[in-house]
């Protein structure tokens, strides 16, 4: 569904990505870790159209879209939920979800696809006319993600959905996306925390100083020596998440 084929960005003289190859395969959760400033959330926004590569191809559905406006790939089907969540703050909660839907011209469409989010996320719909400034984290990023689904994406950019969060609201994220897969949603998944994207994904690839190192299924990087010394420290969030998962 998803192809980087030798993709490199620069930021003037500074080489953010160099020669980034990945592909994502429709119905798939694929994940993309790395330490700060390896270069993953310049891999979204290359794929989003908000920086452009100067060299290699992305192609989405077998069709090239190096070039194309941020709109444009979303009206495509490619919709990013950013890291950090920036929701509207001053819009309510629904405003926020409908602005995901702003290229959506079916109107009954909308409101159904609407009425998908407010089930699959009840808090939403309980605080519907609350001010986005007013929810919590967790309740922010469930709201970053409705608003993605709003939009009907068929491929979903994930930019760092744990960052920030309690491990209780991690792990009903993590369920959310679970339950996304179920629902037959490709997803890249874009992670700092490993335990987390491997609970979540089946495939994976390592990004260090901007070009992909590592390549593999999750259980093996899982078992991989050079990852379990650099990135699985710590405790994990949603071990029932990746037990519910397979």
């Amino acid at each position: 569904m998803l192809e980087l084929d030798r993709v490199s960005v620069s930021y003037g003289e500074i080489a953010a990505l160099r020669e980034v190859s990945l592909t994502v395969n429709k119905g798939e959760i694929v994940t993309l870790i790395g330490g700060n400033g390896a270069g993953k959330t310049t891999v979204l926004k290359s794929i989003s159209g908000l920086l452009s590569p100067s060299m290699g191809d992305i192609r989405f559905e077998g069709r090239s879209i190096r070039g194309l406006s941020p709109d444009r790939i979303v009206a495509l089907g490619i919709a990013q939920v950013p890291e950090g969540r920036q929701v509207f703050p001053q819009l309510s909660v629904e405003n926020n979800l409908l602005v995901g839907a702003y290229l959506i011209r079916d109107r009954a469409g909308m409101r159904d696809t609407l009425d998908r989010v407010y089930t699959m996320f009840p808090v939403l719909k309980e605080r519907r006319r609350q001010l986005g400034e007013t929810l919590s984290g967790g309740e922010q990023q469930m709201l970053a993600l409705g608003r993605a689904i709003m939009s009907r994406p068929r491929l979903m950019l994930l930019d760092e959905p744990s960052l920030g969060l309690a491990p209780r609201v991690v792990e009903e994220v993590a369920k959310a996306i679970i339950a996304f897969r179920r629902a037959g949603m490709t997803m890249l998944l874009v992670e700092q925390n490993a335990r987390v994207a491997f609970a979540l994904s089946e495939r994976g690839y390592v990004l260090e100083t901007g070009r992909v190192v590592l390549a593999d299924d999750c259980a093996s990087l899982r078992r991989n020596p050079r990852i379990m010394q650099s990135y699985l420290g710590g405790n994990s969030a949603v071990e029932e998440s990746r037990r519910a998962l397979h």
